[in-house]
């Protein structure tokens, strides 16, 4: 696919994907959703971190609201379950680890999409804004099942009724990202931490977002049967062998993800 509005990037098995319509704060419309859902799966077939960012001075404004006639017109229902569900889930349940690089504000769907990933990372000055009770909507895009699994039923329900802007400082403290990062350390910040998981046991870090995920549905006996299943698989891997023969020639580890 030829990409108009985001740029992926691939090098020493990072994946970068860039909304890239700085323009409009890099809102979301047809186009960009369908482009993001392939570059996602693409990328997990070249890569072994993905990282989502955005281009300017914004990580996402969510939806484009910009054409007033198609505003209208949109059948909201049709559009989230066609567009908005496949390309979330193809990041949430995507094989390599995912990185959400909030480098600006987050707003509405632009908010949870940067939630679907993994692990979010977000620039000091960035804020996530769930503004859609601002229009007579509902927090979508994953905003109702994201919030209250990260920072509790009193703050998501808070965040979602005021729709009033939460720092990224916030943000952290309450752990619905992993950390915010100075400004002006914030890029080379985010390489880094991509850069690591680029070259750690990849097959290790799928069954961490498995088991972990599962915790929510198993009562204590199954999760311990399901930790058992995937440590068993990990444990046939070439990542585990060589983790292993480092620890004991008390050397760095050389990872091939499989």
């Amino acid at each position: 696919m030829q990409y108009e509005t985001i740029n992926l990037t691939i090098r020493n098995d990072v994946a970068v994907l860039e909304l890239a319509r700085p323009d409009v704060m890099n809102a979301l419309n047809t186009q960009s959703r369908a482009e993001i859902l392939h570059a996602v799966r693409a990328a997990q077939q070249e890569a072994r971190v993905l990282v989502l960012t955005g281009q300017g001075r914004a990580f996402c404004s969510g939806q484009d609201l910009g054409d007033r006639a198609s505003v209208a017109s949109v059948n909201l229902e049709r559009t989230l379950r066609d567009e908005y569900v496949p390309m979330l889930m193809a990041i949430y349940n995507c094989e390599i680890p995912t990185i959400s690089a909030v480098n600006g504000p987050a707003a509405g769907a632009g908010a949870n999409l940067a939630l679907a990933a993994d692990v979010v990372i977000a620039t000091q000055s960035a804020v996530f804004l769930q503004a859609f009770t601002r229009i007579g909507l509902i927090p979508d895009a994953g905003g109702t099942y994201f919030l209250p699994r990260q920072i509790g039923m009193a703050k998501a329900m808070g965040t979602s009724l005021f729709a009033e802007p939460v720092t990224a400082q916030q943000a952290s403290d309450w752990g619905m990202i992993w950390e915010a990062v100075p400004d002006e350390a914030f890029e080379q910040h985010w390489k880094d931490r991509a850069a690591h998981l680029a070259k750690g046991p990849t097959m290790a870090y799928q069954r961490v977002k498995q088991s972990i995920r599962a915790s929510f549905e198993n009562d204590l006996e199954r999760q311990l049967i399901l930790e058992a299943r995937l440590q068993g698989e990990c444990g046939n891997t070439h990542d585990f062998q060589e983790g292993v023969l480092a620890f004991l020639e008390k050397r760095a580890a050389n990872y091939e993800g499989r």
